[in-house]
């Protein structure tokens, strides 16, 4: 075998499983662990998206990679000159092989995105504030049944797709554990009216989000990107769920221009869409 990294610990079991016409060993081991010392990094919000992956309260933000996305012409290619081929045949395997090949390929490439992502973002912030969201219910399908059909069965169906091909419940599990190894940790809120509160005013309206992108308050007319705005709330949430709960986790501030509170009253200059 070609060992990726030295085995430590004691060794307890050997898991043998195979993807494709890869082999691949699993070692279980037992060995001790110190508890990690606590951060004293930033905090920041994320709000996950569709045309952003996820948006972060400091106003940066990344793109998603949509990987499935990329390769389904590929994909629906082969898969129709599998359908007319005989099944079973030897040009039947071989293209069955190549679509086998090409999960493979959608899969590994979501979780290096995924992996490569929550590291970066473990290693530069001590606690991370994310929504708590039902990924299966947001993914679930609107079409409803004859007596009742659903409405906007096609634009629904594409945004399942969305959701699914970015994996958002795989990044918040790697999130949680890379979080959990550096000392910090994440926290989830409620995700109600996010999106539709004004950061500075507290103003709840549903008109202050006028399209998909862009946030205005009806009240105090403060403009911004409508996932950079939620993001801001997320995190402002996130700090008082920890302050009124007083868990005794150690109080994580995020420096903001104007402002060195742990929950943020001023915020930065909104970053162009």
């Amino acid at each position: 075998m070609i060992k990726g990294r030295d085995i430590d610990g004691i060794m307890k079991n050997v898991t043998v499983s195979r993807r494709g016409k890869h082999w691949y060993i699993s070692v279980q081991v037992e060995q001790e662990i110190p508890d990690p010392i606590p951060t004293q990094k930033p905090s920041v919000g994320i709000d996950m998206g569709v045309a952003r992956f996820c948006t972060l309260s400091d106003g940066s933000f990344y793109t998603p990679l949509n990987s499935f996305k990329r390769l389904s012409k590929k994909l629906a290619r082969l898969q129709r000159g599998l359908a007319r081929k005989v099944k079973f045949s030897e040009n039947w395997k071989k293209t069955k092989a190549r679509i086998t090949k090409l999960h493979e390929k959608i899969a590994d490439v979501r979780r290096d995105y995924l992996h490569k992502l929550s590291r970066l973002i473990a290693d530069k912030y001590g606690l991370v504030v994310v929504e708590d969201l039902r990924v299966s219910n947001m993914s679930a399908s609107s079409r409803g049944t004859l007596e009742r059909p659903g409405r906007n069965v096609k634009a629904k169906s594409g945004l399942n797709r969305s959701i699914l091909d970015q994996g958002w419940s795989e990044f918040f599990r790697h999130l949680e554990y890379k979080l959990s190894w550096l000392g910090g940790w994440l926290e989830k809120v409620n995700p109600r009216n996010t999106s539709r509160t004004c950061p500075v005013c507290g103003h709840t309206d549903k008109e202050n989000r006028r399209s998909q992108s862009r946030f205005r308050c009806v009240k105090c007319l403060f403009e911004g990107n409508a996932d950079y705005v939620a993001a801001i709330n997320i995190h402002t949430a996130g700090h008082a769920g920890i302050n009124a709960c007083g868990d005794g986790r150690p109080s994580l501030k995020q420096e903001l221009p104007g402002n060195s509170d742990t929950v943020p009253t001023f915020f930065p200059v909104t970053p162009t869409a």
